[in-house]
């Protein structure tokens, strides 16, 4: 069946672009920063990783949709592509529990 969010063709992509850890590390970052997005120099810096590795993973997170680039003066600013991100989220979870309430009911013995 056919997702209102996501093809699956753009949700294996998405999924294939954060199924890397340094990719799903710079995504995190992104989403932390939220509209301001950071510089890749930035990013690099906090997440400890060289600048060129850095680039690689960038250029696989945009071609997934899952990251946005916007030149700002001589530097590029890297933004996390919420709308994906939450079609994302929808895909994965679209029909989930079959209509249920998904939330796990805890039982505590001692409450």
């Amino acid at each position: 069946m056919k997702s209102n969010y996501l093809d699956e063709t753009s949700a294996v992509r998405s999924l294939a672009a954060l199924a890397q850890a340094q990719r799903l590390r710079a995504f995190r970052a992104l989403v932390v920063a939220g509209t301001e997005g950071l510089t890749p120099g930035a990013m690099a810096e906090q997440l400890g990783v060289a600048p060129s590795a850095l680039s690689f993973h960038l250029k696989e997170l945009a071609h997934a949709g899952m990251v946005s680039s916007e030149p700002r003066g001589r530097n590029l600013i890297y933004r996390a592509n919420f709308d994906q991100m939450n079609a994302l989220l929808g895909y994965l979870s679209e029909h989930c529990c079959q209509g249920e309430s998904c939330a796990v009911e805890v039982v505590c013995a001692d409450c």
